[in-house]
């Protein structure tokens, strides 16, 4: 009776793991606003993390040419030429933690990659966070209405 309590016992604690992994990557996904409010960024699963792609700009169109905005800083001419809507920002963040994944981020303010994290630290609120060599920075987005 006690080996079957024991196999009972180690099944459960499995299957509450796999719930909690699955409840991990679930509760990031939406639509978050970035702290200046100036773009939404939809997070989705993808490949065991998460990915996150500009879905709405405050400004979707650029103001010099009149055409919808692009990501002009990205040094590859190829990529500058994408448009900003639908701009993968991040892919394949890892679970680092209890609500937290890392991976790399792109900035299209500056066109370069960082490496990055991600934590939920609220029903509403998902810290960002870019590093380069020992020197960090972050914003906090809020997601946007459900």
């Amino acid at each position: 009776m006690s080996r079957r309590l024991a196999v009972l016992t180690v099944l459960l604690a499995a299957l509450l793991g796999a719930t909690t992994a699955h409840a991990q990557s679930a509760e990031a996904s939406g639509t978050w606003l970035t702290q200046a409010g100036d773009a939404r960024v939809k997070i989705s699963k993808c490949g065991g993390g998460i990915c996150g792609v500009i879905v709405w700009l405050k400004e979707p169109m650029d103001t010099a040419t009149g055409k919808p905005a692009t990501d002009s800083k990205n040094p590859n001419p190829a990529l500058a030429k994408r448009p900003m809507i639908g701009l993968p920002l991040f892919s394949g963040m890892k679970p680092a933690g209890p609500n937290k994944w890392s991976g790399q981020i792109y900035n299209a303010d500056d066109g370069s990659t960082y490496a990055s994290s991600i934590t939920l630290t609220g029903a509403e609120t998902l810290r960002v966070e870019g590093c380069v060599g020992a020197l960090c920075g972050g914003e906090t987005w809020t997601r946007a209405g459900r």
